[in-house]
């Protein structure tokens, strides 16, 4: 296996950055090994190895790499083109794209899923905003649905 080194002699691989306790991160993140989020980051988040989101961590964006371990909360986007780990403490809101995923018990995750087919973290982000859904308008179907017509426009019988 060939790792390529950075500058400073280290497998790029190897190398963890971390956004600490108190600490708050403007813009987005780019790296090719992990990165560790104690803190709180708004902008999105590309790691080539892994994401870690502590317990007290928080991620406002979208959030793209190979493994993700969640314990904080992130609103926005996840892609995990490996797997997804989501703890007990952790909150999602936002689209989730993984190959595989494993959900603790108590774990929040309010968006859709979608795993278990190749992911490719070179495509374009899927959008951080969950599907909106429009309230129901006055004289349209139950759960806000209108009712069903042929295709004259008349109302569907559903009587027998």
């Amino acid at each position: 296996m060939n790792h390529e080194k950075s500058a400073g002699g280290t497998d790029a691989d190897a190398v963890i950055s971390i956004i600490g306790p108190g600490m708050l991160v403007v813009g987005d993140l780019d790296t090719d090994g992990t990165v560790r989020i104690e803190g709180e980051v708004e902008g999105d988040i590309r790691a080539g190895k892994a994401v870690v989101v502590g317990k007290e961590g928080r991620v406002e964006g979208n959030i793209r790499t190979q493994d993700a371990v969640l314990s904080g909360t992130v609103h926005g986007s996840l892609t995990a083109a490996s797997r997804l780990e989501v703890q007990a403490t952790a909150r999602i809101e936002g689209d989730v794209h993984a190959r595989r995923i494993h959900l603790e018990e108590g774990a929040v995750l309010n968006g859709t899923v979608q795993m278990g087919e190749e992911v490719d973290l070179r495509s374009p982000q899927p959008s951080a905003e969950p599907a909106a859904h429009s309230p129901a308008e006055p004289g349209s179907g139950e759960h806000g649905m209108a009712p069903a017509s042929s295709r004259g426009g008349e109302a569907l019988d559903s009587g027998p």
